[in-house]
């Protein structure tokens, strides 16, 4: 199974093109199936049916696995045997009737308005560092970029003057995201620190460096938040996503249609953007409740 899994692995990376971090996801995923497939003596894809698959999604319901956990995990398993069928490896896909499991309806979490002016005015700007981690925070929220795209900038990728990013999102797509004056006199400063720090010299062709002038990782980037946060007076618990979703939010709430904001976001399907409209209409519902006199509890 072991050599199967790398052969996947290697057709994701370099004939699909897909990011690091979805590498690793779909790695993990097939790490924990192989496992269960050892324990349970099971060492020929070929033996492996639809029976197979129910009791190793009992078995993840059993460890108390997130729907949306097990839903990754199917799609995973659901790739990886239609490339073996492809492959000629198995003649049978026992995915096909294994359907995905009913997706707790979580709206995503975002940062009201003065939360978000607290965390960027948390940051402390007297080295080169605190410059850096206020950019990062300032752009994942004023442009609703993923934290492994905004990894992936290049200081060639920035046009300054038209305010707009060149972005790779995924499957190795680009597009163009737009970012305001605030964003405008973030990258400003922090080019300026980042010559004086080093001279003058670009040692990366990077944005996001660390003291060395090496790139800093979508890991380093997730820290950096939690760092930030966690000096600031916020008692909440966020992520770079976190502020992807407070900008497509505050977007929204201030009149952007639905279009815009998806291809903002590079997101492929708008029922993928659309639930951002669902945490819209539920501030609107709280605060008609709470302003309205004919609403207004007594």
């Amino acid at each position: 199974m072991e050599k199967l899994i790398n052969q996947f692995i290697e057709y994701l990376e370099y004939e699909k093109g897909y990011s690091k971090k979805t590498i690793i996801n779909y790695e993990k995923d097939l790490e924990l199936f192989n496992t269960y497939l050892k324990e349970n003596k099971i060492t020929d894809i070929k033996n492996i049916d639809y029976n197979t698959i129910r009791k190793y999604l009992s078995h993840l319901h059993e460890k108390k696995y997130l729907s949306s956990s097990i839903s990754r995990k199917i799609s995973t398993l659901r790739s990886f045997f239609k490339y073996n069928l492809k492959e000629k490896n198995i003649k049978n896909n026992p995915m096909t009737l294994i359907s995905n499991p009913k997706r707790e309806k979580k709206l995503p979490k975002y940062l009201n308005y003065e939360e978000m002016e607290k965390l960027l005015n948390s940051i402390d700007t007297s080295e080169l560092e605190g410059i850096r981690d206020k950019l990062i925070i300032e752009l994942l929220y004023s442009t609703g970029i993923r934290v492994s795209e905004i990894e992936n900038i290049k200081i060639k990728d920035i046009k300054i003057k038209e305010n707009q990013i060149n972005i790779l999102g995924k499957g190795n797509k680009e597009r163009i995201v737009l970012f305001g004056e605030k964003a405008k006199e973030e990258i400003k400063t922090y080019l300026n620190a980042y010559k004086e720090y080093f001279q003058g010299n670009i040692l990366n062709n990077y944005l996001l460096i660390n003291k060395k002038g090496k790139q800093i990782t979508t890991n380093k980037i997730e820290l950096i938040v939690k760092d930030v946060l966690k000096k600031s007076s916020l008692k909440l618990n966020i992520s770079p996503h976190t502020l992807r979703h407070t900008f497509a939010t505050h977007m929204l709430d201030s009149g952007a249609d639905l279009k815009s904001v998806q291809e903002l976001l590079g997101h492929e399907n708008l029922k993928t953007t659309a639930i951002y409209t669902h945490i819209s209409n539920e501030r609107l519902k709280h605060v008609f409740v709470n302003s309205h006199p004919r609403a207004l509890k007594k």
